[in-house]
């Protein structure tokens, strides 16, 4: 099954992952795991601010070569009605290590303490999809439609 590969410029929100170090690591028998920390920035129509220096992306691969991401992170910034607010973002996804595509899709959830965001984010759809550009990682979020 095709997945659709959505414009950039249609993001009600894109994240600019920054590694902040420290990863760690497990290489087991049946498994390895991988977390990484991250910061980074937040901007769209509907927020912009910084992801807080404490995001972690724990990554899975199990003995069939699949990897799942489980990132977990805190947005601090202002909502579209220029208040202070959070997003609390987990997003998952997957891919088969010896493909690998790019981009490479996520399902996310949304927690906000925005009653401006609340209704946008807590109760539609949205895919992601993560891509590498020329200055590094950057995570966009869709409306599915």
């Amino acid at each position: 099954m095709e997945r659709k590969i959505y414009d950039a410029e249609d993001a009600v929100l894109k994240i600019k992952v920054e590694g902040t170090g420290g990863n760690v690591e497990l290489k087991g028998k049946n498994a390895e795991v991988y977390m990484i920390p991250f910061a980074g920035t937040a901007e769209g129509p509907l927020f912009n601010g910084i992801v807080e220096p404490c995001g972690v992306d724990t990554q899975v691969v199990n003995a069939a070569g699949v990897r799942s991401m489980s990132a977990r992170y805190m947005l601090t910034g202002k909502d579209c009605e220029g208040k202070d607010a959070h997003i609390y973002i987990e997003n998952n996804g997957w891919f088969d290590e010896e493909t690998k595509t790019m981009p490479f899709h996520t399902i996310p959830t949304f927690y906000t303490d925005s009653e401006a965001l609340h209704e946008a984010l807590c109760r539609n759809e949205y895919t992601g999809e993560g891509r590498i550009e020329e200055d590094g990682l950057w995570i966009y979020f869709f409306e599915i439609q």
